[in-house]
């Protein structure tokens, strides 16, 4: 029960209250404290949540650091790990337990590290060596990527096989670097060094962009990319240089002085190489469709033939055709020739008839004369009509020659059929050592087939 209860004119809260209203207070008064301490206690549920102890000589405060900023630590806790500690103060209402709600941990030894990256993190900003206006673009598709790590570490690994994989055409030189220790940075210089030279003496295959590489660790692992010299020396590089150093959480003065910052070595060879990985996806995008659209070509193409082959007559059926056209054609011809006999000779019947019907002497000789013109006439329409149709007779005869699929092995060819008598018009209808039938101009020529060759 939370309702408050007055008795003589004084509140009385329950426990849950108190617990709540303490709470408040102390998350309020106490939001962001950082506290050195020795952990204890410590312990490691499933959950991916971390329960501990932190003291000293004079006191003790329980510690609970949820999964998701355990997530983010660089190093694991143990018993015994003298660490500053960062969070909220806050009470756990349930039990009424004082305890400290953690956001970080680092080690206690980093803490006066911490403040000289601060320090010259704030020189150097002032001085401008963080200015966007004085960053290099990348290039969005570099042919030679410098690159300064160790080759012994995994993030070199990473990066190779990342380049290689997305921009397999991209030239790849190391120029090798200690990336840990006090000298590490005096070996970083050196290494960017290496690369201006190799630019002045390789005109015509210079590095267009370098990758400044390390995996993650603690504050002291990374400490020497936080050097001065260091600094300068790549804010004055004349060559587009990409810092991926540490994981997501871990900054460096590097990753400031450089001209851009990726969370990590896997995103560096990421980054330069994603405009040809997005151009070779889009490639082979391409090529997929192109493929497709030139099967449907090739598809409607061969639709198209198997139409029109069914369209097409077979020249036996065509010839066939054009011989019975020719022997109708013949027959009009001689029922033609027929009507024009039967007309004149019904007319010369006439003549004659009307001949012996008057019998004047006179007019017999006209009238002979005029048997003689007609018949003469009559003869003349007649070879001229006979040579009309012979003309066209033999036209028909040569087309019918043309036609004939004989007449063309008299040219060389042969007409080669199977076993049935069915012609082959494709290696793909006979088999090895199948037995044919090759028909030329003069005779027939019995073949086996020995090989085939499509």
């Amino acid at each position: 029960m939370t309702d408050n209860i007055v008795i003589q004119n004084e509140e009385i809260i329950s426990v849950g209250e108190l617990n709540k209203s303490a709470k408040y207070l102390l998350e309020n008064t106490f939001n962001s404290v950082s506290v050195i301490g020795e952990i204890s206690n410590l312990s490691k549920p499933s959950s991916g949540h971390i329960y501990f102890t932190l003291k000293d000589e004079d006191g003790a405060i329980r510690c609970a650091m949820f999964r998701n900023q355990n997530l983010k630590l660089n190093f694991s806790p143990e018993n015994g790990n003298q660490c500053v500690l960062k969070g909220q103060v806050s009470i756990y209402a349930a039990r009424g337990d004082y305890q400290l709600i953690v956001k970080s941990i680092e080690p206690a030894g980093s803490g006066n590290l911490m403040q000289k990256f601060e320090a010259l993190k704030k020189k150097l900003d002032e001085e401008g060596l963080f200015d966007k206006s004085k960053k290099i673009d990348i290039p969005s598709s570099p042919k030679h990527i410098g690159i300064i790590t160790s080759s012994s570490t995994a993030a070199f690994q990473d990066v190779i096989s990342t380049i290689k994989r997305r921009a397999p055409s991209a030239q790849i030189s190391l120029s090798e670097a200690t990336v840990q220790g006090d000298n590490a940075h005096v070996s970083i210089i050196k290494a960017l060094n290496r690369i201006i030279n190799f630019n002045e003496m390789n005109g015509d295959n210079k590095i267009d962009v370098v990758i400044l590489s390390r995996g993650g660790g603690s504050i002291e692992d990374l400490w020497c990319f936080n050097n001065e010299e260091l600094a300068r020396e790549i804010f004055s590089f004349p060559i587009p240089t990409i810092s991926g150093v540490g994981h997501e959480i871990d900054f460096t003065i590097c990753d400031f002085v450089s001209d851009i910052r990726v969370p990590t070595p896997t995103a560096s060879a990421e980054l330069v190489t994603e405009f040809i990985y997005q151009l070779s996806d889009k490639l082979k995008n391409n090529k997929i469709k192109l493929n497709k659209n030139i099967k449907n070509v090739f598809e409607d193409m061969k639709q198209s033939i198997d139409l029109n082959k069914s369209k097409l007559k077979n020249p036996i059926t065509l010839l066939r055709e054009k011989s019975q056209s020719l022997d109708n054609m013949d027959a009009r011809l001689q029922q033609n020739h027929k009507s024009i006999l039967l007309v004149k000779s019904n007319k010369m019947n006439m003549v004659i008839s009307s001949l012996t019907n008057t019998n004047p002497l006179s007019k017999l000789h006209l009238t002979k004369d005029k048997i003689n013109t007609l018949l003469n006439n009559l003869n003349r329409n007649i070879e001229e009509k006979l040579k009309i149709n012979q003309n066209n007779l033999e036209k028909l005869c040569k087309n019918i020659e043309i036609l004939n699929p004989l007449s063309i092995l008299d040219r060389g060819y042969a007409i080669v059929t199977n076993k049935e008598g069915v012609a082959v018009k494709s290696s793909k209808e006979v088999s090895k050592g199948e037995k044919l039938t090759a028909r030329l101009s003069n005779g027939l020529i019995d073949i086996e087939v020995k090989n085939i060759n499509d």
